[in-house]
């Protein structure tokens, strides 16, 4: 939705874990071609729920076909941002506004897959224990529901 120049946008994600034969649990975070570390998520399609784009980006950005939601955990984060580059350029040529105001929900899910599929629209993968996972995310907002998330499953 765009009102005048600002276009509203919702996308849902995952933190993703795994666990080892011993229980130990690994998170799944992408590297994104701007170069940060954040979780699966995408937009959500006309007539689409949450769950359902849930399942259709992970499976679209990482191949993850089999995914347990845990029940219970729902949390969102709003942030402001401005295209920029080739971003940029398309939202220009589509019609859509450089000023996005993003609304994305997170869901907890667990797999036991461990190969990715990685999608064009990311770089790199990277399965990593809890540590070293809160490290890695890239920004304050991703970092707070991953805690929120460590904090349920405890």
């Amino acid at each position: 939705m765009k009102i005048l120049g600002l276009s509203l946008e919702k996308s849902v994600g995952a933190v993703i874990f795994r666990r080892d034969g011993s229980g130990n649990r690994s998170f799944l975070l992408l590297h994104y071609p701007s170069g940060h570390w954040d979780f699966p998520k995408g937009h959500v399609e006309k007539g689409e729920s949450e769950k359902d784009t849930l399942h259709r980006e992970t499976m679209e950005e990482t191949g993850i076909k089999d995914l347990e939601i845990i029940p219970g955990f729902r949390k969102q984060i709003i942030y402001f941002y401005r295209a920029k580059g080739r971003e940029r350029e398309k939202r220009l040529h589509s019609g859509r506004g450089i000023f996005i105001l993003k609304k994305v929900v997170f869901y907890l899910a667990e797999t036991e897959e461990q190969d990715i599929e990685l999608s064009f629209e990311h770089v790199d993968h990277v399965w990593l224990p809890e540590g070293m996972a809160e490290k890695r995310i890239t920004f304050p907002d991703p970092k707070k529901i991953f805690r929120m998330a460590r904090n349920f499953l405890a």
